[in-house]
């Protein structure tokens, strides 16, 4: 028999992960995680994740850098990390954005530096 469980997940009771990230709903292979009012500053340092990024953004504009390439993202956009990528992302407006990770970034310290 397959698994029937249904998740509901509120965000306003959600878990926050190590960079104020708010942990959404989460299966066996993709987990959801958004970004909200994320303020202007300095890139982080490039990383690498063992893990795929999609995204789509909900408001505001940042750049991601990815393999020497710099791409504006603003609301109405979605965007692709591949698992193993070197990126960083620069917030250029306050940003609010909703990830979809697989496998699941939380899950086995993935989402660790």
């Amino acid at each position: 028999m397959s698994d029937t469980t249904i998740t509901k997940i509120d965000s306003r009771h959600s878990p926050k992960g190590p960079e104020g990230e708010k942990y959404l709903a989460s299966g066996k292979h993709v987990a959801m995680r958004m970004w909200e009012n994320e303020q202007p500053g300095e890139s982080k340092a490039p990383a690498s994740r063992p893990y795929e990024t999609v995204g789509y953004v909900l408001s505001g504009r940042a750049e991601l850098h990815l393999a020497g390439q710099v791409v504006v993202l603003e609301a109405g956009n979605s965007w692709v990390v591949p698992q193993g990528a070197e990126h960083t992302y620069k917030i250029l407006e306050a940003f609010s954005a909703v990830e979809a990770t697989s496998p699941p970034a939380q899950v086995h310290g993935r989402d660790e530096k």
